[in-house]
């Protein structure tokens, strides 16, 4: 005993030795530890969202200031060729091919998920569907480096950058998550706390759908109608849709997807791009397009204050600095002709390819019966990350840049009213046809806002939100959002707002559209009732009843615990050998977790929509005095299945 007692006196020795100075550590700690709670006493999330606006504006500054000196690597070589035509055209073709078979080599080889904005993507995860894939740390490098090199490629491929930017802001919100689980050492519950930071850095138009909405008709809840344009405009993932059969005779319609695929990416994208580098051309068609300018630059000279129309007969022929209205004014065509030429070659109809039917391998169903906006169409099928906003923001500013300068020519003197003649200023024009136009295309109202706060023109916003208003009217009675339609054509869980406003629809209960075959388990049960109910369907929970003389129903079984439940137990009609546990009941040896959340067979569909929005619920089951009656699931509510058509 006394040598024991020795020996752990040894050893408290030895460790007070490697720590000295205990006192000094322990005032250091309690430091530490009050500074600690005084920073945190607002609350960690503040500070983990200042690193993500910190971040993301360091990323999106870098990417700015790399993309522009890359921008004037090409001008400047551009110009400093000469006048030979060939190395012109060269110069203008080359450059932007390399960097998008780069963009979509790179990210393609790192994860298939880079290509896009990723907003349809990021509308699921908020509506409570797990894509792990798109959140992931490598995605994040691989649509960074991407997404540079298709900004390089300037006014050739006309793309943007805004849905990119907020994918790379989710992906780094959820990673930052995760860190804030790590030093705060709380664990998340189900992932409940990647939504919760995620609808940070979403704009407005990511939001979900308001409630106050309504169905198609009194019968049918909704019937998905994808228009034309959405399927090629919102499927990036498959460039091989754009059947184009002079320039890809190696896509062989029977040719397997995995062979053809990863080499036809790249090639793709060089074929697409050679072919928008050729019609923008300066010394080409792009000469009527004012296709030297970049999308900055575009937008700068659209919302140009002054009107075009009056300073047209005065130019001198020469640019100006500051004169980028000069790339609109063509000698030969006028300001009014290059900007219809412009709209016509960016924003036209093409008629149905007569003859045609969709290949074999073309996914969704892709037609291309009809074609708008076919250059970016065209471009919109590189798979290369790259955001579609901006070319339509700058498409609806082009289109009231037009209808201003047209105004301005019929009334030279302004628009007469009370009072002195009010000039007309094609600007105003400009930004209510941005507004309008890319509101119309995303079912947004906030563009208004936008435009008006990004150009500080105030006197404009009532005109500009009465034109988003209409246009958002218009387009959200005839087709889906953009957003919504890449949801569609994808596949991927979506509940889309209901439509209609008549009272009728008010009066559908749940009851005329739930589901009424439930596979249901009783306390009860044993090993072969739990084996039927796993073999009769595949769903991630099961409700429990009382009795099953009695559906009174008590609670919910996960699937897993009920396949352990088969792993723990023998089959009644097994031989006798190695015994894996007692028989017995689901109701011992299940955790049964109980419902927080029940329907009612008179809940109306409006109800049960709100709810599924705003709890971000996947299936609900319906009760009528406490048994079970039924369940309605997103399907259901989508008029999928279950519901009645007409």
């Amino acid at each position: 005993r006394g040598e024991k007692e020795e020996e752990v006196e040894r050893v408290l020795v030895s460790e007070h030795s490697w720590r000295p100075c205990p006192t000094a550590r322990r005032r250091v700690r309690g430091c530490l530890q009050w500074m600690k709670r005084q920073l945190f006493r607002v609350g960690e999330d503040w500070y983990f969202l200042f690193i993500l606006g910190v971040l993301m504006a360091t990323i999106s500054f870098t990417m700015d200031i790399i993309v522009t000196r890359l921008h004037l690597a090409h001008t400047w070589l551009y110009r400093e060729i000469g006048d030979i035509g060939v190395l012109k055209y060269l110069s203008w073709t080359l450059y932007p091919m390399a960097l998008a078979a780069f963009s979509t080599g790179f990210s393609q080889s790192i994860t298939p998920h880079s290509g896009g904005s990723g907003i349809p993507e990021l509308k699921t995860i908020l509506m409570g569907v797990v894509l792990e894939d798109y959140l992931a740390i490598q995605n994040f490098g691989a649509k960074v480096v991407g997404l540079t090199c298709t900004l390089t490629c300037g006014s050739t491929v006309f793309l943007g950058k805004v849905g990119p930017y907020v994918h790379l802001s989710a992906m780094a919100a959820a990673y930052l998550g995760k860190m804030r689980t790590t030093v705060m050492r709380e664990y998340e519950v189900g992932g409940c706390h990647h939504p919760k930071i995620l609808n940070t850095p979403h704009p407005p138009w990511v939001a979900i759908c308001p409630p106050c909405v309504s169905i198609c008709s009194p019968y049918q809840p909704w019937v998905p109608q994808c228009h034309p344009l959405c399927t090629l405009l919102i499927n990036p993932i498959h460039p091989r849709c754009l059947w184009v059969p002079p320039v890809c005779p190696y896509v062989h319609p029977h040719m397997p997807s995995s062979l053809c695929l990863p080499c036809s990416k790249p090639v793709y994208t060089v074929l697409v791009v050679l072919l928008l580098a050729s019609i923008t051309f300066p010394p080409g068609l792009g000469q009527f397009m004012a296709s030297r300018l970049t999308m900055k630059e575009h937008l700068i000279s659209l919302f140009d204050n002054r009107t075009w129309g009056l300073l047209a007969p005065n130019a001198s022929g020469v640019a100006k600095p500051g004169g980028l209205w000069q790339e609109w004014d063509h000698p030969s065509a006028t300001i009014y002709g290059t900007l219809t030429f412009f709209l016509l070659m960016k924003v036209t109809m093409a008629s149905p390819i007569s003859g045609w039917a969709p290949p074999t391998w073309c996914p969704h169903g892709v037609t291309l019966s009809v074609l708008q906006f076919w250059m970016l169409i065209l471009a919109t099928t590189l798979p290369m990350p790259a955001g579609y906003f901006m070319p339509i923001f700058i498409y609806g500013a082009a289109i009231g840049r037009l209808v201003g300068e047209v105004v301005a020519l019929l009334f030279p003197q302004g628009l007469h009213s009370e009072g002195p003649p009010r000039p007309i200023i094609p600007a105003g024009y400009a930004l209510a046809g941005a507004a309008a136009f890319a509101g119309s295309v995303t079912h947004a109202v906030s563009t208004a806002l936008l435009v008006c706060e990004a150009t500080g023109h105030m006197g404009h916003i009532l005109p500009t939100v009465l034109a988003v208003l209409v246009a958002n009217a218009i387009s959200q009675k005839n087709q889906p959002s953009f957003y919504d339609a890449g949801i569609i054509v994808k596949k991927l869980p979506y509940l889309p707002p209901i439509r209609s406003r008549h009272i009728a629809s008010y009066r559908v209960a749940v009851e005329e559209f739930m589901e009424r075959r439930v596979v249901t388990l009783a306390k009860g049960d044993g090993f072969q009732e739990v084996l039927v109910a796993l073999d009769a369907s595949a769903d991630a929970e099961y409700p429990v009843v009382e009795s099953t003389g009695s559906p009174t129903l008590v609670g919910t079984v996960s699937r897993s615990q009920l396949v352990t439940f088969l792993q723990s137990h023998e089959h009644p009609q097994a031989p006798q050998g190695e015994k894996l546990a007692t028989v017995g009941t689901l109701g011992d040896d299940c955790t049964i977790e109980p419902i927080m959340l029940q329907f009612s067979p008179w809940t109306s569909l409006h109800q049960a929509y709100h709810l599924f929005q705003l709890l971000k619920l996947q299936r609900v089951f319906v009760t009528h005095s406490g048994e079970l009656v039924g369940a309605v699931s997103r399907a259901e509510v989508r008029g999928e299945k279950g519901g009645k058509k007409g």
